[in-house]
């Protein structure tokens, strides 16, 4: 089966728009991804129809919506293929997920002298609450080398990976520069030495079939807003019996069984890690979006993205004064580049004038473009809705670009 793109593109109503007097071309999606109908009419209808608090509500309004909600943490179960729903916690997104983790499981089990691994390619939002963990515990943080194409260095993981390695922390797929890392591998050798792990899914769950059981992940996150949900919406994976002995960092209404000022009790899971009034409508519209990625043929659908992206190098590889920034073997998404001569800044901006949306800049992976010796890149990232149109449209405004530059 073909995957239809221009069926899809019907589906996101924000792609029939002009910019600058230019077709739309919007290659951000790694920032954050288009939203099908679907998913506004999820939320919109959520809002005008059922709008109430969740789980106390003892009317019909609350229980329709209540339903809905949890109805939506059903729908991550499906989607990750976790065992259980309420290892499913609800967040504002990959960068609160992987916090709590740090800061929950983390205090609670790491120790003075245990080594935490990441990878030199990580977003900020996997190295940053590490660093605050091991500010706070004496844990020493180590990153994971990576090549000069892009792909993780697993010899030296190899050497890294000891006994006195107590957790793993790695991008599923790279932001910055579109790797997919061998994670099903890191994290057999991981377990191997007792070491728990932590999957940042954020840039992967979008373009690829995610099963947390298949690859044994201990916890998993990604965010709403880069899987055609909304914005500050996100889950945590977390197994069960890990999350079980995990202590709550949040303390409120939702999260407690009972309080008194002898002590209180907290809830078990997920809602322990709830604290407070969700983001119901968020989950609600996340549960549409999830659900109208699952309704596609997901195997035509990667095949399509191979071949864009695939069609991208080839065009990049033609073009004059332009280096690709990352080029491993296993790529997904993500074409990050420079052209000679010229700030990425400049490019960016050039390339809005003529309709062409990208990101530019370090890509909150500073590591990795001190690394290549570099200030940052242009960074062309693709979904479901892009074409090859868009990728010409692309590297015809790059030559504008520099004539006026170069």
């Amino acid at each position: 089966m073909s995957f239809d793109v221009n069926a899809v593109r019907q589906d996101f109503p924000i792609l029939d728009q002009m910019v600058h007097d230019k077709p739309l071309v919007y290659l951000d999606n790694g920032a954050t991804t288009q939203k099908p109908s679907v998913v506004i009419d999820a939320l919109d209808h959520y809002y005008k129809v059922d709008n109430s608090n969740v789980h106390r509500g003892a009317h019909t309004l609350s229980d329709r919506a209540t339903i809905a909600f949890e109805n939506a943490r059903k729908a991550v179960q499906t989607f990750l293929n976790a065992q259980h729903s309420e290892e499913i916690i609800w967040t504002r997104g990959t960068t609160e997920s992987i916090n709590i983790v740090a800061q929950s499981y983390g205090d609670a089990f790491i120790k003075k002298g245990d080594v935490i691994l990441v990878s030199g390619m990580e977003h900020h939002a996997n190295i940053v609450p590490w660093q605050m963990l091991c500010e706070r515990t004496g844990a020493i943080l180590k990153p994971i080398p990576v090549l000069d194409n892009g792909e993780l260095d697993m010899n030296a993981f190899d050497t890294l990976i000891q006994d006195n390695v107590k957790f793993v922390s790695l991008v599923h797929v790279s932001n910055a520069l579109g790797t997919v890392n061998p994670v099903k591998t890191v994290i057999e050798k991981s377990h191997a030495v007792g070491a728990k792990v932590l999957i940042d899914g954020a840039q992967a769950v979008a373009h690829f079939t995610v099963d947390v059981q298949e690859l044994d992940a201990d916890f998993y996150v990604f965010s709403g807003h880069k899987v055609f949900g909304p914005t500050g919406i996100g889950c945590l994976y977390g197994k069960k019996e890990l999350m079980d002995a995990m202590p709550p960092i949040l303390g409120g209404g939702e999260m407690i069984e009972k309080v008194s000022f002898d002590g209180t009790t907290y809830q078990g899971l997920p809602f322990k890690f709830e604290a407070g009034t969700p983001n119901i409508g968020g989950a609600i519209a996340l549960d549409a979006a999830l659900t109208y990625l699952m309704n596609l043929d997901r195997d035509a659908m990667v095949a399509y993205e191979e071949e864009l992206l695939a069609y991208a190098h080839e065009k990049a590889a033609q073009c004059e004064g332009l280096k690709v920034i990352g080029t491993a073997k296993e790529k997904a998404g993500v074409l990050s580049f420079l052209i000679e001569g010229t700030h990425p800044a400049d490019v960016g901006m050039l390339l809005d004038q003529q309709g062409v949306a990208v990101r530019t800049g370090h890509h909150c992976a500073m590591p990795i473009m001190d690394q290549f010796c570099i200030p940052g890149t242009a960074r062309a990232s693709f979904s479901i809705y892009n074409t090859k149109d868009d990728v010409d449209a692309l590297f015809t405004a790059l030559e504008k670009v520099k004539m006026f530059l170069t």
